[in-house]
């Protein structure tokens, strides 16, 4: 058997993703070995795979670093987990194109990160965004989203202008028309790092979240989704892991991209238990072999649950 070794950057909590990898791998005849570059020893994915040292992404000497790591361990693919990752494994691909990336640019991911530099950009694109505050008298209910912010932290509701007005710093923040009425809608894609073409987009609602991350999820029936998400995908030239947040505003049936993270999400281990085999791609692609397009089956739910990694300080 072969052996195919990954490393994750900042995957401390993605066991489910590391055995899903590891799932696919055994169905190449690949033996999966995971690494993952983390601040700390004790963290879950040390269930599944070997912990290295790692450095903060804008630490000076990062790039230095990661390519030792790859060097030391034979590193094939590297995948990130975080924002501030993301650009950081782009740019480290450009120094070893040996070791597969499946992530957009540096440039791209960097852009994605910055909410408003993106809704300008998805407006240049002609695509759906809600209707953004320019400066002109205020129209409420608006929302105010830090411009790099994550995980809906920071969040201004804004029903008046003088709520506007108490705004520190509008520059920093995106503000846009508010949906009370809405359904989001995540959407879990891998685009071919090879070809362009789209290979999976699989829309699922949010059912619970939990400090930010998705702990019950269920993937749904939407063509209008996922021919949104096909657009804005072939028009952007986004590469590898994606995925597209989307609200649907149920009042006037409007269908509009929120935001675009240049990564695996957190939920995907919902789009791959549908059908989506996002990990088999990755392999695939990453040893030249063509990644075949996924269906996927709507109504599969995942339910997250607790689960304890034992360390002994002896």
């Amino acid at each position: 058997m072969s052996a195919v070794n990954i490393l994750f950057l900042g995957g401390a909590k993605r066991v489910a993703m590391a055995k899903l990898f590891k799932s696919a791998a055994a169905r190449r005849d690949l033996d999966c070995n995971i690494f993952s570059s983390e601040l700390g020893t004790h963290l879950p994915i040390a269930a599944v795979g070997t912990i290295v040292e790692g450095r903060r992404w804008a630490d000076a000497d990062i790039y230095e670093h990661l390519a030792h790591l790859c060097d030391k361990h034979s590193i094939d693919i590297v995948v990130p987990f975080v924002d501030g990752a993301v650009a950081v494994a782009a740019n480290l691909h450009g120094m070893k194109p040996e070791v597969f990336v499946p992530a957009a640019s540096a440039e791209l991911s960097e852009l994605m990160f910055d909410k408003v530099r993106a809704a300008e950009f998805f407006e240049n694109l002609s695509l759906p965004v809600p209707p953004t505050f320019q400066g002109c008298e205020v129209t409420a209910p608006l929302i105010a989203k830090p411009r790099h912010g994550s995980a809906s932290q920071g969040l201004v509701m804004i029903d008046s202008e003088s709520d506007l007005m108490q705004l520190a710093d509008r520059n920093d923040y995106l503000i846009q028309q508010r949906f009370d009425h809405r359904e989001e809608i995540s959407v879990d894609c891998y685009v071919s790092v090879q070809s362009g073409e789209p290979l999976a987009i699989v829309p699922r609602r949010r059912l619970e979240v939990a400090g930010g991350e998705v702990v019950r999820s269920i993937t749904i029936d939407s063509p209008r989704a996922v021919e949104l998400v096909r657009r804005t995908l072939e028009a952007t030239g986004l590469r590898g892991a994606v995925t597209v947040q989307l609200i649907h505003d149920l009042d006037s049936d409007g269908l509009y991209i929120m935001e675009i993270n240049p990564r695996l999400g957190g939920g995907c281990v919902c789009a791959v238990h549908a059908g989506a085999d996002i990990p088999g791609m990755i392999l695939d692609e990453a040893r030249s072999v063509p990644a075949a397009p996924a269906s996927y089956r709507p109504g599969t739910e995942i339910a997250r649950y607790l689960q304890e990694v034992v360390f002994y300080n002896d």
